[in-house]
């Protein structure tokens, strides 16, 4: 009988305890909101700071199949040969179909009609479905050791200079904004389309 009475004066005991943290808890996390909707500028984990229009410009650099994003400039095979021979070569190799081992770097030419075999190769000319593609990724991530070091006409350039080593477009095509979106990739066809309707969300 004792203990019985023991175990229910303990139960209430740990109950009020309880209630008194979750109390304590409530209080603590209205307070913390009230503070963070005071001052919205406080990040909210306690580093880091909030991204500026010219922050958010550097990285905004979508190019898109359809244009939208690409810069001004133009550039062409002659200008993109040096470009490559300066800033691509090293990795890529020479002719753009035997990287230089060991730097991890894919070809960029070659296999076409190969993706349906035992053996797909996967370059620019035989998988990538648009020329924008090319664009951006060259802009946003090469050259490897200094991404984002190539203006936009030296883009232009190489890109030039690769589409028409893969005899995507001719030697003397200018390559520009609206020539980007011209372009048909030899596998363009080969994707699904998306579906999803926030992929046309564009900010």
């Amino acid at each position: 009988m004792a203990a019985s009475k023991m175990y229910t004066i303990m139960n209430k005991s740990c109950l009020k305890t309880c209630a008194l943290l979750l109390l304590g808890i409530c209080f603590s996390s209205e307070s913390f909101a009230t503070e963070i909707q005071a001052d919205n500028t406080r990040p909210l984990y306690g580093f880091g700071s909030p991204a500026s229009t010219a922050d958010i410009a550097r990285i905004n650099i979508d190019v898109m199949p359809d244009g939208w994003g690409a810069p001004p400039g133009q550039g062409n095979y002659k200008q993109g040969k040096k470009v490559y021979a300066e800033k691509c070569a090293a990795c890529h190799g020479s002719d753009m179909a035997s990287p230089v081992k060991g730097t991890g770097a894919p070809a960029l030419r070659g296999g076409r009609g190969s993706l349906t075999s035992g053996k797909p190769k996967k370059t620019v000319e035989s998988y990538w479905p648009y020329a924008s593609t090319l664009f951006d990724y060259v802009k946003r991530a090469m050259p490897f050791n200094a991404p984002g070091l190539l203006t936009d006409d030296e883009v232009y350039a190489v890109a030039a200079y690769i589409l028409a080593e893969a005899n995507i477009i001719d030697k003397d095509v200018v390559l520009n904004a609206e020539m980007l979106t011209e372009i048909k990739m030899p596998n363009r066809d080969g994707f699904i389309a998306d579906p999803r309707p926030e992929k046309f969300s564009r900010r």
